[in-house]
């Protein structure tokens, strides 16, 4: 007789062995920089420099050229890069290149191409890289087509906000000191993930540059500007920290049943249904950043030779940018009609891109 105690207890204990996991390796090196980055552009950064690069009215080969290439630089996954997405979303940057931006980050992560190509292949490597932000571009385009009315919000209305929003207010500081504050926000985020640096080393760096940030911040700004950055920076946390917990431990559940076997079985071919398959596991699944290469390589077999070229690259593109933690947040932070329509845009051309892969190879 089957004990089913006994398997709840088990999945519930891989639900907080996976949550555990997470918050051991991601919240303090991740998100905590993240959100603060988050509240930096949403209390800090001018709404018209949102506008120019991410708005409605910018020129699509800008904003879409600098949203789709963004996560180059940035060492994110699918659930760091929602503070910032949710940023300039709530600064009023246009849903279009929003999305374009939510994709690009944990996709093209300069890092995780070059581990894709050196462990599992040069050719899949070129092929992540490219897809993704093709994927970006199309997904962004698809969006602001779909939802072209919403974006009207950004030029005549106001942005929503917590409890104020207003806008920085001018001094005599020089016009690149914001820019600065947030590179060195994002140096701390890098220099925090990155695999680099040995620890002591690694902490020097991160330490000498919270200074820096905290002289920045004190010299440069005024007490309300202050107080709106650490505001921001606190809304946002609480509203999206505890939908990445429920999310993260509700995965490690659904990791517990899943039937790797089974998968691994029908991912033999780059069928249809093979690569809808892979895409929408990779979607339901966390994949920490750089950690998806072993995870398709190893747990789905690709590097075996068990799982073929186009469900393996179809996880590459779904599995980084989606996950459910992350698919929680997003249908909290733009609407269910928005949000489902994004997601089924990444399985969907994922699934494309991976039978056209799986086609050409064959």
């Amino acid at each position: 007789m089957t004990d089913y105690s006994a398997i709840a207890i088990a999945a519930l204990q891989a639900g907080l062995t996976t949550l555990m996991e997470y918050l051991s390796a991601h919240v303090l090196t991740c998100l905590v920089p993240a959100f603060f980055i988050a509240g930096a552009i949403a209390a800090l950064l001018k709404k018209e420099t949102v506008l120019k690069y991410f708005g409605a009215d910018a020129p699509k080969w800008l904003c879409y050229s600098v949203a789709a290439t963004s996560g180059t630089i940035l060492a994110v996954c699918s659930c760091t890069i929602l503070p910032m997405f949710a940023g300039i979303e709530k600064r009023g940057a246009g849903i279009g290149p929003a999305t374009a931006f939510l994709f690009s980050g944990p996709a093209i992560n300069l890092m995780a191409i070059i581990l894709t190509a050196r462990v599992l292949g040069l050719d899949i490597g070129i092929a992540r890289a490219v897809a993704a932000v093709t994927m970006a571009v199309v997904i962004g385009l698809i969006m602001a087509a779909v939802f072209k009315g919403s974006d009207e919000r950004c030029k005549t209305g106001p942005v929503a906000v917590a409890q104020a929003d207003p806008e920085p207010v001018e001094n005599a500081r020089p016009g690149y000191v914001t820019g600065l504050f947030l590179a060195v926000l994002v140096a701390i985020l890098l220099i925090a993930t990155s695999s680099l640096f040995e620890m002591l080393p690694k902490a020097a760096i991160v330490g000498a540059l919270i200074l820096l940030a905290a002289f920045i911040m004190k010299a440069y700004y005024m007490p309300e500007e202050r107080e709106a950055f650490l505001g921001e920076t606190w809304w946002l946390a609480k509203r999206i920290f505890p939908l990445l917990v429920v999310g993260t431990f509700i995965t490690g559940m659904i990791g517990y049943f899943l039937p790797v076997e089974w998968v691994r079985a029908i991912f033999g071919t780059s069928s249809p249904l093979a690569c809808f398959l892979a895409s929408v596991i990779g979607a339901l699944l966390y994949m920490p950043t750089l950690l998806e290469v072993p995870i398709v390589g190893t747990l789905f077999g690709y590097s075996s030779g068990i799982t073929a070229p186009g469900p393996a690259l179809a996880l590459l593109l779904a599995g980084p940018s989606l996950s459910l933690p992350n698919m929680i947040v997003i249908w909290r932070v733009i609407g269910a009609k928005k949000a489902s329509v994004y997601i089924s845009m990444v399985v969907i051309i994922s699934t494309l891109v991976g039978m056209l892969y799986g086609a050409i190879l064959s």
